[in-house]
């Protein structure tokens, strides 16, 4: 039987994953924190949803979008962590050809997605802070869901051409992908053609998204401080601003980590393929696990209504 890794092919059926290159022999070790990490955020998000749909004072636009964002984190982590983890255990590294286009359709969709409710929330706080007594006019139900479907339009229709023209390309050199998921760049790299036009979709989409969200969001703060320091007093302006700092935390959570890896993929060519793939691992898996804490954490129905669940059941 040929080898899969030198036959000539055009139209692959399967890709092989590799996991991460040069770490082969950690990859158990390495699947410990993973598998820890993605439980926390499946149980965090979980409830997060939970306690937002049982509670009636969460019944608002901010909440609203806080589930939008669970949403996506759950979508996020467990359209690629499964699989990293099957492998990690298994060694199963087999993915059919269709279903690994739409793994890197749900990634740049769902991360783009993500952004978008980053933004929506930043526009949330910008209305309560700076026209607070037209904040229920404003955001009204049908508003939030038709920010709700930008938002998914948002993601969807920019990352789709991606794996539409991934589809086109010849594949003839080999069907070995050296990452743990269908990263975008990982997999039109194995195409034996002139790649330009994906590399060059793929950089400015998602340039575009990110520099477009991060600053309407800069915008939105900017307002928002003006609008705080004219408050008349320092605990007046400090308990307004700690309104916003769950929304804060959480971008810095989610934007770091995706523009450092983002700047490191595109420009950090001396760096190991290994940190490569293990960081962009990272940047799908640690979001989606801090923000149902920070969350909780932080905002006070969240907190009240988990406590009241726990000493209902330690009762």
């Amino acid at each position: 039987m040929p080898d899969s890794s030198t036959t000539n092919f055009t139209n692959p059926s399967t890709f092989i994953l590799l996991g991460i290159p040069g770490l082969e022999t950690a990859h158990v070790w390495i699947s410990i924190p993973f598998c820890t990490m993605y439980v926390i955020a499946i149980l965090g998000n979980f409830i997060l949803l939970f306690i937002m749909k049982t509670e009636p004072s969460l019944h608002g636009p901010m909440y609203y979008f806080l589930c939008m964002l669970a949403v996506t984190d759950l979508v996020l982590c467990t359209c690629t962590i499964p699989k990293m983890l099957s492998i990690f255990w298994f060694n199963s590294r087999e993915i059919d050809f269709s279903a690994c286009l739409t793994q890197m359709f749900f990634i740049a969709c769902f991360f783009g997605m993500q952004s978008g409710i980053f933004m929506a929330m930043a526009f949330d706080r910008y209305v309560a802070i700076c026209d607070p007594l037209r904040h229920s006019t404003t955001l009204t139900n049908p508003v939030v869901v038709k920010i709700g479907l930008a938002v998914a339009l948002h993601g969807g229709v920019l990352t789709l051409p991606s794996p539409l023209i991934a589809r086109q390309w010849p594949y003839c050199r080999t069907n070995i992908i050296p990452h743990t998921a269908c990263d975008h760049m990982a997999v039109v790299n194995l195409a034996c053609a002139d790649i330009r036009i994906s590399s060059y979709y793929g950089l400015i989409v998602g340039n575009l998204v990110i520099t477009v969200d991060v600053f309407f969001i800069a915008v939105s703060y900017t307002q928002i401080l003006r609008a705080i320091f004219r408050l008349p007093t320092k605990d007046t302006r400090l308990k307004t601003f700690g309104t916003c700092g769950s929304h804060l935390y959480a971008i810095l959570a989610f934007y770091i980590p995706a523009l450092f890896s983002m700047f490191t993929y595109r420009f950090g060519h001396h760096v190991a393929l290994h940190f490569h793939v293990l960081f962009a691992n990272v940047c799908l898996l640690v979001p989606p696990m801090l923000n149902p804490i920070i969350f909780g954490v932080r905002t006070k129905q969240i907190r009240d209504r988990l406590l009241r669940l726990l000493t209902q059941k330690g009762t």
